[in-house]
């Protein structure tokens, strides 16, 4: 008997010693270590919603229920770390208490939730609860603090995300953004326009690769708006500077445009690598990609519909286009397949069946508010 509760004792020290680093590793370390504690609680709920989700034929109904994912894995993941504790206290306390299951499990949960309606009767015991009810407040508090710094990561993310909405449309897509802008610029070169554009979403990139990387719980949290995600609206940018690089090279914003694809698929491969998804270091740039020939060539005619400064053709702005995208199009397939992204334009398959998604444009205007050559207009019907 002495042999076996000695044995429990080392189990339950094992427990505590593996649980404080999955702890720590999740919510202090700033980097992704986060123990398979933290991962098999992600898989598990991931898992459950997906058998959920399954039968749903419904986008929006689809993502009403996965806007719950992320954040159940949260309060599943504390729910898991508090029970681990509670049992690994209850076992480390059995040799002070004669191997009274009952009376270690009541002191370890009196001590862990701070109620104190058991009280240690001897010195081993007491060290323990002492330190049972610091590591209860410890948890909580990190929890707590956790919480603030992880919406403030999804709030900056958010923001610059709703921002690309009226550029890029929803569900985002580069042609789109390279059209919206020219028609709104159409008086004037949208070149600065683009370059502060791409600035912003160079820095954007390098802060969701960080704070991503590190609270891994970040790359599944939903935006607010159904159509809205924060890694089409990064593709969707990507696009369009690759797109202006190969079909305007002349008059492009080269080096904000290179620099953002640059840090684009940084971004992408990081938060790749930190949720387990291979990544190719250095793919080779004259790859097939998924974007067949005619849908670039479709984007362009789209493109010329505005009057879009397009300086070569379509045939040679291909290669250079498919070799920027092949830089960051597996990875992001990849991304959106692992966190069911909104199937937009040019973002690869779902584990769901579905259709790629146009963005969305404002109804037409009243036939007396229209001009007969009204280039937005014309866009409309050419992609209708």
């Amino acid at each position: 008997m002495t042999v076996l509760v000695w044995a429990c004792f080392s189990v339950g020290l094992l427990g505590l010693l593996l649980n404080w680093m999955s702890v720590i590793g999740t919510l202090i370390v700033p980097r992704p270590l986060h123990s398979n504690l933290s991962r098999v609680t992600h898989l598990v709920t991931a898992k459950i919603f997906f058998v959920i989700t399954k039968p749903l034929t419904s986008y929006e109904v689809r993502d009403r229920i996965l806007a719950w994912q992320s954040p159940m894995a949260l309060f599943v993941r504390l729910l898991v770390w508090v029970i681990v504790f509670d049992l690994s206290f209850s076992l480390l306390l059995l040799p002070f208490v004669d191997g009274d299951l009952w009376q270690a499990a009541s002191e370890a949960g009196s001590a862990m939730f701070t109620l104190g309606y058991a009280a240690p009767s001897n010195v081993g015991n007491t060290v323990l609860v002492y330190v049972a009810a610091y590591t209860g407040l410890i948890v909580i508090a990190l929890q707590i603090g956790y919480l603030p710094t992880l919406y403030a990561a999804f709030n900056r993310r958010e923001a610059e995300v709703t921002l690309l909405v009226s550029r890029a449309g929803s569900p985002s897509w580069g042609p789109e953004l390279l059209v919206r802008t020219r028609f709104g610029m159409a008086a004037q070169t949208s070149t600065s326009e683009l370059s502060e554009l791409y600035q912003r979403w160079e820095r954007w990139a390098a802060d969701v690769a960080e704070s991503h990387s590190t609270y891994l719980t970040l790359v599944w949290f939903r935006s607010p708006s159904p159509q809205s995600n924060w890694l089409n609206s990064l593709v969707s940018v990507m696009d369009a500077a690759a797109l202006q690089l190969s079909l305007s090279p002349g008059s492009a914003p080269s080096t904000r445009a290179r620099l953002v694809i640059r840090m684009g698929f940084t971004c992408l491969n990081q938060v790749a690598r930190a949720i387990r998804i291979p990544v190719e270091e250095d793919p080779d740039p004259d790859s097939e990609i998924d974007v067949k020939f005619e849908d670039f060539r479709a984007a362009v005619e789209l493109m010329r519909t505005v009057d879009y400064p397009i300086e070569v053709t379509a045939e040679q702005a291909w290669p250079h286009f498919r070799g920027w995208r092949v830089n960051y199009e597996r990875v992001a397939y990849a991304l959106a397949y692992a966190i069911d992204a909104p199937p937009s334009m040019w973002s690869g398959p779902r584990r769901f069946a579905s259709e790629p998604i146009m963005p969305h444009r404002p109804k037409n205007r009243t036939s007396k508010d229209v001009k007969p050559d009204d280039p937005q207009m014309i866009a409309q019907r050419k992609t209708q």
